[in-house]
């Protein structure tokens, strides 16, 4: 599960969002700044399913790195806001973190690999997936309604989603697992419109901190609605 909230803390955000809303929200600045924003992501993706194939060449080594990786993935991921404005090293940092969290994928997607079916439930989750934030994007932007107002929730929704993830390293209950999954797919599809809307009200400085914030939600949402499907699957057998 990955951390949404590492933009800073309220009062930072207000002075964001009100030194942007008067120019990004112009009908061609916006465009641009979603330009930006939509090619960032898609290349993102495309990073971390670089990573995610690499990673299933040698499943077995990640396992053993595993948690190495993780730490190495949240400090590239809150370095990337260090060095936002810095470019091409804003690049290469965000890059390397979409490459790395497709690493740490690889257990994952290992494991569901591995069952009967087990490509068509990868390529169904991504499919899902994909319908999913296509969709939900469109309504927010399209929308009159404003769901700036959900931010506090779905942090708390968030933090109880990590301690639930954390809580069940050592429990290890399957069924437990599956409540967290599915809890996870819609707080993430929560935070897909939520996070949207900010793009389109000037909520973020630069294309690269949207970009990054879809990323994570499509991520998140993927690996919940992965781990869903794979829950049914092995019930069914």
């Amino acid at each position: 599960m990955y951390n949404r909230e590492y933009l800073g803390d309220s009062n930072s955000k207000e002075e964001t969002y009100s030194s942007y809303e008067q120019t990004q929200t112009k009908p061609e600045n916006l465009i641009g700044f979603l330009r930006a924003t939509y090619q960032l992501f898609a290349s993102s993706l495309m990073a971390a399913t670089v990573g995610a194939y690499v990673g299933l060449g040698m499943a077995s080594m990640i396992a053993s790195w595993y948690w190495g990786l993780v730490i190495l993935e949240f400090a590239l991921l809150f370095g990337l806001y260090a060095v936002k404005d810095k470019p091409g090293i804003n690049l290469a940092v965000l890059f390397g973190f979409t490459f790395i969290s497709g690493l740490t994928l690889t257990p994952l997607l290992s494991s569901v690999f591995n069952m009967p079916g087990g490509a068509g439930i990868v390529a169904q989750a991504f499919l899902m997936t994909s319908v999913a934030f296509g969709g939900i994007s469109m309504f927010a932007m399209t929308t009159k309604r404003d769901f700036s107002g959900m931010g506090k929730m779905l942090l708390i929704a968030v933090i109880i989603l990590i301690v639930g993830s954390v809580s069940n390293i050592f429990i290890g209950s399957s069924l437990l697992q599956l409540g967290i999954a599915m809890v996870g797919a819609l707080v993430f599809s929560a935070f897909i419109l939520y996070d949207t809307q900010q793009i389109i009200k000037g909520g973020f400085s630069t294309p690269i901190e949207a970009a990054i914030a879809l990323y994570i939600d499509f991520l998140n949402l993927f690996v919940s609605l992965l781990q869903i499907l794979a829950a049914f699957n092995r019930s069914d057998d």
